[in-house]
């Protein structure tokens, strides 16, 4: 791997991590290859990826690339031949991690970088085999790995610091955040604050102080939301009024001292406990099978990711800020066009479940939310794309017709077809159709567009005046929609 772009990406170990790993490539157009010895490891990868597919259609509406090619193969050897970055997800284990190490060591090719999924195992002991040690880091990512972008990055004693740095740029390219972590340390940052609060859980249950259900639900009913977006330091320095964290430290410092926590104890993971946590635990399932609760997890995350997007004045914040950046390399890496007959269908989308109103439909103003990014699209095409926004120009829409059809639902894909109907120096009139899977159309929106520089109406530039020129050109045998020109008319009730 001599640049930052993932030309090809192998998996050694498919469960529940390593096919989030595949995933997580797939979808950003990577060539996959993947060993796992598993009998069912086809299916489980398959199932993880079905499941991210559907997750980034509610994700994003920019342009995916292309899905990358899925290959299993029978050895180890062959699956990392040709690999750029090898992600190893074998079971946590310090003697197995070793030997696959070293065996992926010996039959990558020289330029490869070679991460490992490990929770808390030492990069320095993973490397105590390899024959290239510099090249072996800790990529410890979070469940789900196609939607939540962190990874820790650990390098050993023996790791090239430059490595580190290749994979974070590498990592930032397919919408993850790579964090350095600035010395090896068991668990690394996030399971530690993770075990911290594992064991405090355990010990409340264990004492009937209350079950998993309630446990769960005082952490996403509270804090759990505001870690969300602000993590712990951020959130304290809010608590702390207008002094910020000086006043909350000072306040709330010598509370640390108090028997508040058993943090230094451990309860005993006898059978009765194992039982009494798991039976608490399927109770609170409710018959929802793992692959259920995936799906309810994606969606939840979909929609907080999307929140977040929304915040600091549409700039987005935290996860939300880097979903907008990614969005944004996407859509600057691909190439809308019309299609062969010069029709213009540049957005596809799949209704989100928090789209869905109190009568089980996608809400009125998402179907205006869809017509702004198909205009968007649209925009892109003629030359008018983030950059060019940037520069103080744009198109602001300044007057909108909107029809309603019929009813979408959670889960439902949408097509939109946009028209350009007409153009000037300053205007730009649109069109756009949504229609289902069948073909029906559910809604219909009209518009009128005016190009501003500096917010004050002005000339577009030549070169976005040829592109509406050749849009049009290669449009000009299509009808013109029948519902152009419409508007809301009541016949007036005679005196």
């Amino acid at each position: 791997m001599t640049g930052p772009a993932i030309g090809r990406a192998a998996c050694v170990g498919g469960g529940v991590i390593g096919g989030g790993w595949v995933a997580r490539f797939l979808l950003a157009g990577i060539d996959v290859d993947v060993f796992d010895p598993h009998p069912d490891a086809q299916r489980i990868v398959g199932e993880v990826v079905s499941n991210a597919e559907r997750a980034y259609a509610m994700l994003t509406y920019a342009p995916l690339p292309p899905r990358g090619r899925l290959v299993f193969h029978d050895s180890l050897a062959e699956a990392v031949a040709t690999a750029d970055w090898i992600q190893e997800s074998v079971p946590e284990r310090l003697d197995l991690k070793r030997s696959v190490l070293a065996e992926i060591d010996a039959a990558a090719q020289p330029g490869a970088i070679i991460g490992s999924s490990t929770s808390g195992l030492l990069p320095t002991d993973l490397q105590a085999e390899m024959a290239h040690p510099e090249r072996l880091f800790v990529a410890h990512p979070y469940n789900p790995v196609y939607l939540l972008p962190l990874v820790e990055l650990v390098g050993g004693q023996q790791t090239d610091k430059a490595v580190l740095g290749r994979a974070q740029t590498a990592l930032q390219a397919i919408g993850m955040k790579g964090v350095v972590i600035h010395r090896e340390i068991e668990a690394f940052v996030g399971d530690r604050l993770l075990e911290a609060l594992w064991r405090e859980a355990l010990w409340l249950v264990k004492d009937d102080v209350c079950d998993v259900e309630t446990l769960d639900d005082v952490i996403r009913y509270s804090f759990g939301l505001r870690w969300a977006q602000m993590g712990l330091f951020q959130t304290y320095r809010i608590a702390g009024g207008e002094a910020g964290m000086r006043h909350f430290l000072q306040q709330f410092g010598p509370c640390l001292a108090w028997p508040w926590t058993r943090l230094t104890d451990v309860p005993e993971m006898d059978a009765a406990l194992v039982d009494k946590i798991a039976a608490q635990s399927d109770a609170q399932a409710g018959g929802l099978s793992i692959r259920e609760l995936e799906r309810l997890r994606d969606e939840n995350l979909v929609g907080i990711l999307q929140s977040l997007k929304a915040g600091d004045g549409g700039k987005g914040w935290g996860a939300g800020r880097l979903l907008a950046e990614f969005e944004q390399t996407l859509q600057a890496s691909a190439s809308p066009s019309p299609d062969a007959g010069g029709r213009l269908r540049l957005l596809s989308a799949t209704v989100s479940p928090a789209w869905i109103d109190y009568n089980g439909h996608m809400t009125e103003h998402r179907y205006l939310q869809l017509f702004g990014e198909a205009t968007d699209a649209f925009l892109r095409l003629i030359g008018v794309d983030a950059d060019y926004v940037a520069g103080g120009s744009s198109y602001y829409t300044v007057e909108s017709h909107l029809r309603h059809l019929g009813q979408a639902r959670a889960g439902q894909r949408l097509d939109v077809e946009t028209f350009l109907l007409g153009h000037d120096a300053k205007r730009l009139h649109l069109a756009h159709a949504i229609t289902d899977e069948a073909g029906a159309t559910l809604a219909t929106a009209e518009h009128m567009l005016l190009h501003v520089t500096a917010e004050r109406a002005a000339p577009a530039p030549p070169a976005v005046a040829a592109a509406l020129n050749g849009v049009a050109q290669r449009a000009a045998h299509l009808p013109r929609p029948d519902y152009v020109g419409r508007a809301v008319a009541m016949p007036q009730a005679k005196p």
